[in-house]
């Protein structure tokens, strides 16, 4: 197999030939046909989150064929298509496990950070928290939807069935999918990209925003909610002020610059701020129910596996519209 491995936080991925993987007692081993580059992936290489092991292969927006089963698992699973996202284990006994909220388990282990992820030919993953996938898209399409889609539909959850007006910060590639659910539930979608992003300004409203603009900029009327995807702490009290009284501001990423002193009175009549950690296997089953009723539009720009490192700068450049996706 081949894999893209990370051996220092700010250095290149390095390619990798290495012996073909064998499952243990409840994985199976999967031919990667496509692995997704989300902003998280970024934070892993330059090192803005600490890792548990190094090397390690990035990569948590997987689809692939299985090809071998450990003890355990179903035989009949070979051949099938899967889905590998971010969380990759959950100790299913802790507080928050027991709770139904194994995102925020104490003991996790997640997909291309505690364990090799899917920058690479192949893949070991834990059958458990595989996602069957079903829906009649190819792999390059399917797999966006492994991160993007998921953290994207947590967030869009959590900002609260009576957003109507829904503020989206920083339009890529979560924010494009949940745009698109956000108006098929019947909200008015208002989005915010880098000042001076025309181009992106234009793929929100073809998506359908109401409005689009640079994130410097206050929208027409009061939101309802703001979800932020930028990892930019100084969006924090321009979507605070962006909102209506009774408002809520949803952080969708794992890492972000420092949030900036602000004043009170932005946080003031009852405005709430929270984040979003992680995902659940339910939120999986959940959200490609609704995208087998609610077709999605995902956007992509696919890069050979070779070329993982031009994907993560073309992504920290800003210029990749939709998602990035490498193919094997």
């Amino acid at each position: 197999m081949q894999a893209m491995a990370l051996h220092a936080p700010g250095q290149p991925l390095r390619l990798e030939h290495r012996a073909d993987p064998l499952p243990a007692a409840g994985e199976l081993v999967l031919r990667v046909e496509a692995c997704a580059v989300c902003r998280t992936d970024l934070h892993i290489v330059d090192g803005e989150l600490p890792l548990p092991r190094l090397p390690i292969v990035p990569g948590h927006e997987i689809v692939g064929r299985v090809e071998r089963v450990g003890a355990g698992v179903d035989q009949r699973l070979v051949g099938h298509r899967m889905g590998v996202p971010w969380l990759g284990h959950a100790c299913g006994h802790c507080d928050y496990c027991r709770m139904a909220r194994e995102n925020l388990c104490d003991a996790p282990i997640f997909t291309g950070h505690g364990r090799d992820g899917g920058y690479a030919t192949h893949v070991v993953a834990e059958a458990g928290f595989c996602i069957p996938l079903e829906l009649p898209l190819d792999p390059v399409q399917l797999a966006p939807l492994l991160c993007a889609g998921l953290i994207g539909w947590r967030s869009l959850r959590l900002a609260g069935d009576e957003a109507h007006r829904l503020g989206l910060y920083g339009f890529g590639a979560a924010a494009h999918l949940v745009a698109q659910a956000a108006r098929q539930l019947g909200r008015e979608v208002y989005a915010f990209t880098r000042a001076g992003d025309a181009a992106g300004q234009a793929f929100a409203r073809e998506l359908g925003a109401t409005w689009a603009g640079g994130s410097d900029e206050r929208p027409p009327v009061a939101l309802d909610a703001a979800i932020i995807f930028a990892p930019v702490g100084a969006l924090v009290p321009l979507a605070l002020a962006a909102v209506r009284k009774g408002g809520r501001v949803v952080c969708g990423g794992i890492h972000m610059s420092d949030i900036p002193a602000f004043p009170y009175r932005l946080l003031w009549e009852e405005r709430e701020l929270c984040s979003v950690a992680n995902l659940t296997r339910a939120d999986a089953a959940e959200f490609f129910a609704f995208a087998a009723k609610a077709p999605l539009r995902v956007e992509t720009v696919s890069y050979p596996l070779e070329r993982a490192n031009a994907a993560l700068d073309d992504l920290r450049g800003g210029r990749v519209q939709g998602a990035a996706v490498l193919v094997p």
